[in-house]
């Protein structure tokens, strides 16, 4: 983990809870195996310090296309080198992955996921994750195609009847791809740019006045809360 400089509240005139609170920001892939394994430890965050903790997801947009696409660190140039990598995954973190996807019927690139989830950050950023968690496990539980305009539709209309209070299929239709939604994934990769972050999952802690944390890779729960606490040591129990 590396500490980040500390960061003064940009408004000092701001003050309660609300400008009080931590901001996770969670740099994900919906390609990303890491990604899917930490996303339960940042959920059990979110649930046990939601009044002191606003998380975010910023998009990385990882593969682009496989053309030229090259990931030295896990030596992967191809789809099929993906397959071991989520094998690896399963072993270290004891979730299952459907990792025959990357024979049978690999994703061609991660941009058309992440402009969904950004489609369906236009309704709420509790659409966003709602959409984004159902997305992610549709690939890596089930093998599904998510880089599929077809299949990115057959999810919408899943998550509505899922969850019909939180997201609206409809509007995503109409909004999937659009300009909104493509520069609101163009602000994600701005994001991860400006800060300097290239590998995915990274995460960031940071409050108001206070020293932040940036890690990159998995981490099992206790990890994450211990780095929370870092941060913040009032909040632990």
């Amino acid at each position: 983990m590396t500490v980040l400089k500390e960061r003064r509240n940009p408004d000092p005139e701001t003050t309660g809870t609300e400008a009080d609170r931590l901001e996770l920001s969670f740099y994900a892939d919906p390609l990303c195996c890491w990604s899917w394994a930490l996303l339960p430890g940042i959920e059990q965050l979110e649930q046990r310090f939601g009044k002191n903790l606003r998380v975010s997801v910023c998009m990385a947009g990882m593969i682009p296309g496989w053309s030229g696409f090259s990931d030295p660190l896990h030596a992967v140039t191809r789809p099929a080198q993906m397959g071991p990598v989520w094998m690896d995954a399963a072993a270290r973190t004891g979730i299952p992955f459907e990792s025959s996807v990357w024979v049978d019927n690999p994703p061609a690139s991660s941009y058309p996921p992440c402009i969904a989830i950004k489609t369906a950050a236009l309704q709420s950023p509790q659409a966003e994750r709602a959409f984004m968690k159902h997305l992610m496990e549709a690939l890596m539980i089930h093998g599904r195609n998510i880089a599929s305009r077809e299949v990115l539709a057959a999810i919408a209309g899943e998550v509505a009847t899922l969850d019909p209070a939180v997201f609206d299929a409809g509007h995503f239709y109409a909004n999937y791809n659009g300009e909104e939604s493509r520069n609101a994934f163009r602000q994600d990769l701005q994001k991860a740019s400006m800060n300097r972050i290239g590998r995915f999952p990274t995460v960031t802690i940071t409050g108001p006045g206070r020293k932040g944390i940036i890690f990159t890779g998995y981490r099992p729960y206790e990890t994450l809360s211990e780095a929370l606490f870092s941060v913040a040591p009032e909040l632990r129990p």
